[in-house]
C-alpha cells in the first residue's frame, strides 16, 4: 500500500519472526525518537509486478514484497508448468508448484522450499520449484530485469492456481499466462541498524527461530 506513494515503512514485530521488522515491542519510543531527530537511513527493496493474462487480455495486476507462487490445486496431482524467461522458454516443471521470489521473499516461503538466501539489495528474481518430480529440481537467479511467463497446463485432473504474497488467489485455466516482472516501485523499510543488520539478523531467527516455540 505504501510503495506507490513513496512512503517507508517502519515495521515493528508484533507477531513472532520478523525478518523485516526493525522494532522490538519494548523499543519502540527509543526508536521512534530516533527516526523523528533524523537518525535514520531508507532501505529499498525490489517487488514484483505480477500479471495474469488470458486469450491476450490481462485480468489482474498485483504488486508483490515475497513471492508470486503458480502451484496446483489442493486436491490435483502436480502441475504443469511451461516457464518462460525473457520469451525463452526454459523448462516445463512437473511440480507442486513454482515459486517466484524476490530478494526478501528469498528468506520466506523460499527459503523453506531450500532456496538460496539473497542480499536484500539485489534486483533479480529467484525460481525454486516446489517438490519437483522427474524435473528440474534447482534453484535459479535471474539476471536483473528478467521477465518470466508461467503457463500451466490445466484440465479436469489438473488444476492451477495464483498466489501473490499470500494474499492474492486466483485460479489459472488451461493456456493463460502468469507474468513476473520487477516493479517499478520499490518498498522503503526505515532502519536504524547498520547496513549489516541483515546478516546478524539472519543468524539470530535462524538459530533461535521464535516461530518454533508453542505461545505460552
Amino acid at each position: 500500500m505504501a510503495a506507490p506513494h513513496q512512503v517507508p515503512v517502519l515495521g515493528v514485530n508484533l507477531g513472532r519472526l520478523g525478518f523485516l521488522a526493525e522494532v522490538q515491542p519494548g523499543e519502540w519510543r527509543e526508536v521512534l525518537d530516533r527516526v523523528l531527530a533524523g537518525d535514520f537511513w531508507i532501505e529499498q527493496r525490489m517487488l514484483l509486478r505480477v500479471e495474469h493474462w488470458r486469450e491476450g487480455q490481462l485480468l489482474s495486476a498485483h504488486v508483490g514484497l515475497n513471492e508470486a507462487v503458480v502451484g496446483r490445486g489442493a486436491l490435483a496431482p502436480p502441475a504443469r508448468l511451461t516457464t518462460l524467461i525473457d520469451g525463452y522458454t526454459l523448462t516445463t516443471y512437473v511440480a507442486d508448484g513454482l515459486i517466484i521470489a524476490t530478494p526478501t521473499g528469498s528468506t520466506a516461503y523460499a527459503l523453506a522450499a531450500g532456496g538460496p538466501i539473497l542480499p536484500p539489495e539485489l534486483k533479480n528474481i529467484l525460481l525454486i520449484p516446489i517438490a519437483p518430480h522427474l524435473s528440474m529440481e534447482r534453484a535459479i537467479v535471474l539476471s536483473q530485469g528478467a521477465t518470466v511467463e508461467v503457463i500451466p497446463f490445466t484440465d479436469a485432473d489438473h488444476a492451477a492456481l495464483l498466489n501473490v504474497d499470500g494474499q492474492v488467489r486466483e485460479a489459472l485455466l488451461d493456456g493463460d499466462t502468469v507474468r513476473v516482472q520487477m516493479s517499478e516501485s520499490v518498498a522503503g523499510l526505515v532502519r536504524v541498524r547498520p547496513p549489516t543488520y541483515f546478516y546478524a539478523s539472519l543468524m539470530a531467527r535462524m538459530t533461535n527461530n521464535p516461530s518454533a516455540h508453542k505461545p505460552k
